[in-house]
């Protein structure tokens, strides 16, 4: 029934007529007409989309190719500023590693990215699946990409009923089998958009999928039961405190992160010492100075692993109260700060209009 022979071309054919527009993409007719990809763009798009969605990353793609139109240039950049760029799109170690990564393209390779999947995975952030992405796709090597959307086609397919992550090599090894030696970048991304756009995790429109006749899962099941899941831990809640002080110039204290761990090297206020872990002070007996400080609500914020609750306190003090936490930033350029959303929901639950764009 789903013969890798009748798969592939089907699959080709419909993603030459109905393929995504996307800003890091070569479209199949301008590939025919000898365009290739940029190795940066796809490499670029590759680690934003990890755990984000399309429509997320395209802003932020537009952004870094105005900041740093190459891989060198993003290679000088300062961390600093990578970071801020990086603020609000999560995952902030993929930031760092993206920094690290443009450094060692430049630096060792002449600013020109490895072509195969082994050279690729000695980049700094580099792991297997993004060095499969862009050889396969910048490159045209017979590279096995496998995201969460291949995995649900590939699930789907084969009826793979084995949960997650257990059935994730059971699926690699279709992926490999199925991946061909023509058009492997095309093969790659066609699987990609099948998941996003036909077959979806709720309600797969299999009416139209051009491999519908092959699927395992809607011959003899319902596709909607594929991936299998293991049944989902409760996330941990944790508790902390957040403390915004605001000087006579209406600036905001802010101070960096460690550069290690959780929200490594980006900016915050004061707060009391969260972990994923364990739970950090939450009382304004944990303030980091004496100010007359407010209580301004909570805020909740969800991590991938647990779930943070942090009260927030609010105070107007003065420059010379601080002792040297951290510096001092005008409400007008948060926006340039490389705060996380959950410092921007802190500021806001302090000051409601901090991030609006000309606050009254």
């Amino acid at each position: 029934m789903n013969e890798p022979q009748g798969i592939i071309p089907q699959l080709l054919a419909w993603y030459d007529i109905h393929h995504r527009e996307l800003p890091w993409r070569v479209s199949p007719r301008a590939a025919a007409n000898g365009v290739r990809p940029e190795p940066y763009h796809i490499w670029l798009s590759e680690v934003m989309l990890q755990q984000t969605t399309v429509q997320a990353v395209k802003p932020y793609f537009a952004k870094f190719l105005n900041l740093w139109p190459t891989v060198n240039d993003l290679a000088k950049a300062p961390t600093d500023g990578v970071m801020a760029a990086w603020a609000g799109l999560g995952y902030y170690a993929r930031a760092r590693n993206l920094k690290k990564c443009a450094e060692a393209v430049t630096a060792d390779h002449g600013g020109i990215f490895p072509d195969t999947e082994d050279g690729l995975r000695t980049l700094p952030g580099i792991g297997d699946y993004t060095a499969a992405a862009v050889a396969a796709i910048a490159f045209n090597r017979q590279a096995a990409v496998m995201d969460g959307n291949v995995e649900r086609v590939i699930s789907r397919l084969f009826a793979i009923d084995a949960p997650l992550p257990g059935s994730k090599p059971a699926m690699k090894r279709k992926v490999v089998e199925l991946t061909p030696k023509d058009r492997p970048g095309d093969f790659a991304q066609a699987m990609m958009d099948l998941g996003a756009t036909i077959c979806t995790p709720k309600r797969p429109a299999c009416a139209i999928c051009p491999i519908a006749r092959h699927c395992l899962a809607l011959a003899e099941h319902d596709p909607e039961c594929f991936p299998v899941k293991a049944a989902k831990k409760e996330k941990p809640v944790r508790f902390g405190a957040a403390f915004v002080a605001v000087n006579d110039e209406g600036e905001i204290l802010l101070r960096r992160r460690i550069e290690s761990g959780l929200l490594g090297g980006m900016t915050e206020v004061p707060t009391t010492a969260w972990t994923a872990r364990q739970d950090g002070g939450q009382t304004v007996e944990h303030a980091p100075f004496d100010a007359g400080w407010q209580a301004c609500g909570t805020v909740t914020h969800v991590f991938t692993h647990f779930e943070l609750r942090l009260s927030v306190f609010r105070a107007q003090t003065i420059a010379a109260e601080t002792r040297d936490q951290g510096w001092w930033e005008p409400v007008a350029t948060l926006e340039t700060q490389a705060l996380p959303t959950v410092m921007k929901k802190v500021i806001t639950q302090a000051i409601p209009l901090a991030f609006e764009k000309n606050p009254n």
